[in-house]
């Protein structure tokens, strides 16, 4: 039984219908090795255990590893699609750990990190048509900012980049934040930082970075929240489960059960 009290707003039917993408979250770094995949799972698991209709869909079109984390086989995944084997409606696996839907990737595919722009259009367009039955998808993105990943981000209605204290995640994380602002202005971008030593420690890299954004971009992304720095975390992925299943208790956990509670609140007229 979930620990949250909340229910499905949309019941057994279809959510209310809304905006095109306004569902959609996509998670971005600049850099690899900053947690971003792990955050994706573990923030899908945490807005799924309130009761909320959720798909987490690997958009990491090179290296895709979710099915990996969690250790999962999936039957089709997103290489039988785009061979025209499969619908992506038909990709879709129910993970009854997690209580969660997934679109796997297929790890190593050059084919689908070169995507051609005709075809990732109509794989959007196809996950604009299947996001409408769920409350939230979850876009784990592949870490940089190609061409294909800044498409991929833009089908979101929110953006969240995440970053760690080390220089080159700032830097990187940045450029992403400084190139989907140039090109989209009014894209939704946000900030978590992972592996931090503390909360406190957290706000002084966003300051860090929210800094430069001002300075060079007269723009300040919103700070969703940190996540602490907890030896759990490799505990869970060895494991291949969910850290929130694994651990009843832990720092990191509980910092992203605290981001998803953010997510879930109604933005204001000001887009907080």
């Amino acid at each position: 039984m979930s620990e949250e009290t909340s229910t499905n707003p949309s019941g057994s039917s279809a959510p209310a219908t809304r905006a095109k993408g306004s569902n959609i979250i996509a998670v971005a770094s600049g850099k690899g090795g900053v947690g971003k995949t792990w955050f994706s799972i573990t923030l899908a698991h945490a807005i799924a255990r309130s009761g909320r209709k959720v798909l987490l869909f690997d958009g990491d079109l090179g290296l895709a590893n979710l099915d990996i984390q969690l250790g999962l086989m999936t039957k089709k995944d997103l290489g039988a699609v785009l061979a025209g084997r499969a619908s992506l409606s038909q990709a879709v696996t129910f993970y009854e750990e997690g209580g969660f839907d997934i679109i796997a990737g297929r790890s190593g595919s050059g084919a689908l990190a070169n995507l051609a722009a005709n075809r990732l259009q109509a794989l959007l367009d196809e996950l604009a048509l299947i996001a409408v039955n769920y409350d939230y998808v979850i876009i784990d993105l592949g870490a940089g900012v190609e061409s294909t990943v800044r498409r991929l981000a833009y089908a979101a209605g929110r953006i969240i980049v995440v970053v760690t204290d080390e220089p080159t995640s700032l830097t990187d994380g940045y450029a992403f934040i400084k190139i989907t602002h140039n090109e989209r202005p009014d894209s939704d971008i946000q900030v978590v930082t992972n592996m931090a030593n503390s909360i406190t420690e957290g706000e002084r890299t966003f300051n860090t970075l929210n800094k430069a954004c001002q300075g060079f971009l007269k723009f300040s992304p919103l700070h969703l929240g940190s996540v602490r720095r907890d030896e759990k975390v490799r505990g869970a992925i060895r494991a291949q489960t969910p850290i929130l299943n694994k651990y009843t208790e832990s720092d990191a956990g509980t910092d992203v059960k605290q981001i998803a509670r953010i997510l879930r609140r109604p933005k204001t007229p000001d887009g907080g």
